[in-house]
């Protein structure tokens, strides 16, 4: 039976002398799925990359994609093989005309779809005469991703896709990623500090900080389990110790004490009613406030 996962890491760790870049992260990515990898810029999500490519070697922990060990030499050229990647600098042949670099690159490729590529040039309006370094930062991004898709890939790894583009061209670089998975096997990793972007795509994602996840999972369900229960009491807030599992965060000001719960509702509304709060209000939280929530109360 096929691996469930395409990408595991476990307990993961990258030290750069002093630095740690990744301290014990721990990561699923279902096959199949689009996979936002969202934190802030510094958070680690380029190290991480680069682990699972095989770039540079963990300092401890496991990293498996495919199946494979990352850091095992033979392992990641085989993983490389079978992984199309879109680094955040979009490297390019500045002196190749765009035809002269899908030209030169397609023959690396056994599983080079033709088709694919008459699509893309097509949709994403390529000047296939002109030279790389006259191309816009939108343009190169398109080119980059062309390349990327047409090679047959089964996993596809994108660093800030869409940074320094605008709305309009991020859009339609977000709209040929969910077609593609549609109509194609593969699975898409992309690491973002953009939230509208993940939440726009991705079915599963990991929001990471300090080089650890914070918060994992599918996107529904995760949408379905943070809520934010609001109390108001007729006096100051008290401070309670809640036992239920999940509290995430608790703030009090003034009258009201607001909790943030990764678990649903219902056990801190069992534990609040013997505070004897005037009102309650329950509310579903959005990605966004999720990020800001869980990555704040990092800090």
């Amino acid at each position: 039976m096929a691996d469930p996962f395409i990408i595991e890491t476990a307990d993961l760790h990258k030290r750069y002398d002093d630095v740690e870049a990744v301290r014990g992260l721990n990561l699923q990515v279902p096959a199949g799925s689009i996979f936002g990898f969202l934190g802030r810029n510094g958070a680690g999500k380029t190290t991480t990359i680069k682990v699972l490519l095989g770039m540079v070697r963990p300092t401890s922990g496991r990293a498996r994609v495919f199946g494979l060990a990352a850091d095992a030499q033979d392992a990641s050229v085989e993983i490389r093989r079978r992984t199309a990647f879109v680094s955040d600098e979009k490297d390019l042949y500045d002196y190749m005309t765009v035809e002269e670099m899908i030209r030169f690159t397609a023959p690396f490729f056994p599983r080079w779809r033709a088709d694919l590529e008459q699509r893309y040039l097509r949709t994403f309006e390529l000047p296939l005469d002109r030279k790389i370094k006259a191309l816009s930062r939108g343009t190169r991004t398109k080119v980059a991703l062309l390349l990327a898709l047409c090679r047959g890939a089964e996993l596809l790894i994108l660093d800030e896709p869409t940074s320094g583009l605008d709305p309009a061209m991020t859009e339609e670089v977000l709209r040929a990623l969910v077609a593609h998975v549609a109509g194609e096997e593969m699975t898409v990793f992309f690491s973002s500090h953009q939230i509208a972007e993940v939440d726009q795509i991705a079915d599963h994602v990991a929001i990471i900080d300090c080089g650890r996840a914070v918060v994992s999972g599918a996107l529904d369900d995760l949408r379905e389990s943070f809520r934010r229960i609001q109390l108001v009491f007729d006096g100051d807030a008290p401070e309670p110790a809640f036992r239920t599992p999940g509290v995430e965060r608790v703030r009090r000001k003034g009258r009201v004490l607001t909790v943030l719960s990764s678990a649903g509702a219902d056990g801190i509304l069992d534990e609040a009613r013997a505070l004897s709060p005037v009102s309650v209000d329950v509310v579903p939280v959005t990605l966004k406030e999720i990020f800001l929530e869980t990555v704040a109360a990092e800090d």
